[in-house]
């Protein structure tokens, strides 16, 4: 058989979305990158120190990461990313911010989607930033976090540089960055398109069947749980609708679905880009993983508990 159609349109369609995809983040990483070092720069954040200390202290972390954790929350991966990578912080700091990042990013885009398909946006917003803040709990007696920012080193800015210097900085740190996510978008999207030119993305699901019973997942929602995992939730967002419209499956099951996607979407995409930051695999996807099968679990028996037929008091 001749695989050559296929190969050809999976890769050109893989490149033509991994240049679209790395355009639309470069739109939203570079503003907010120099913002950041702007406001880095300008001592405003360390102003409100006195307020997001505490806060922040409870994670073993330094005020400054109030800034990525809330954009993050409020715009996507990209721009927390975007945001960290402007200001200098250690590795271990970095571990914990992204964590969060990953599980609680786009709260409000994504919020309406989930809302749209079968669970309360209000719910689905509450677990995740819950689920992201007691992760990170867990996480800081093993990752070595500290409040304190790192020492200046070779090639991080002064406490108080010069504009022209601190622009140079931030340009050449984007600039790498940049060409790291380059490559990784345009691997990635070019191999999902190829799995979809080739039709085994379906038998990939069914194979996973023992993997989502660990999940606490019905393999029934298998094929919308791997749309999320694959595509997220802004991405996939449309195909989890139109399921839930379908009326297939019930109320329980698409919170169920929804609680453990909203932890574990765009697994294939988002890690990744962090990787570029020197952060350890396991930690962007195992934390997750395990918050997203307790979570489950927990609702599993929740759900059960309110089935139950109480006596009359």
């Amino acid at each position: 058989m001749d695989f050559r159609p296929q190969l050809k349109k999976g890769t050109i369609a893989g490149l033509k979305k991994g240049w679209n995809g790395f355009l639309w983040m470069m739109k939203i990483i570079i503003p907010i990158s120099l913002m950041t070092s702007i406001l880095d720069w300008s001592g405003l954040m360390h102003r409100l120190d006195f307020l997001l200390k505490p806060l922040m202290g409870l994670f073993s972390l330094p005020p400054a990461a109030a800034l990525p954790l809330v954009i993050g929350m409020l715009s996507s991966v990209y721009g927390g990313l975007a945001a960290m990578v402007a200001i200098p912080f250690s590795t271990p700091q970095m571990t914990l911010m992204a964590v969060f990042i990953l599980m609680a990013h786009a709260l409000i885009q994504e919020g309406i989607i989930q809302g749209k398909s079968g669970i309360h946006p209000l719910k689905a917003t509450l677990v995740r930033i819950g689920a992201a803040l007691v992760t990170l709990l867990l996480m800081v007696p093993w990752v070595g976090s500290s409040t304190v920012m790192p020492a200046a080193a070779e090639g991080v800015l002064s406490a108080s540089p010069a504009f022209p210097e601190m622009i140079r900085h931030w340009a050449w740190t984007t600039f790498r960055l940049t060409a790291k996510i380059f490559v990784i978008i345009m691997v990635l999207l070019t191999f999902l398109e190829l799995l979809k030119a080739f039709g085994w993305i379906h038998p990939f699901v069914r194979a996973l069947g023992p993997f989502l019973r660990i999940m606490g997942l019905d393999q029934k929602v298998g094929f919308l749980w791997m749309t999320a995992v694959i595509f997220g939730l802004s991405y996939g967002g449309a195909i989890i609708v139109e399921e839930a419209k379908s009326g297939h499956l019930s109320k329980d099951d698409l919170e169920i679905l929804h609680l453990s996607i909203g932890m574990n979407h765009s697994m294939v995409e988002d890690p990744p880009l962090f990787l570029t930051m020197g952060i350890h695999p396991f930690w962007l996807y195992v934390p997750r993983l395990v918050m997203a099968i307790v979570t489950v679990r927990l609702l599993r028996l929740w759900q059960r508990y309110a089935r139950r037929p109480h006596p009359a008091a």
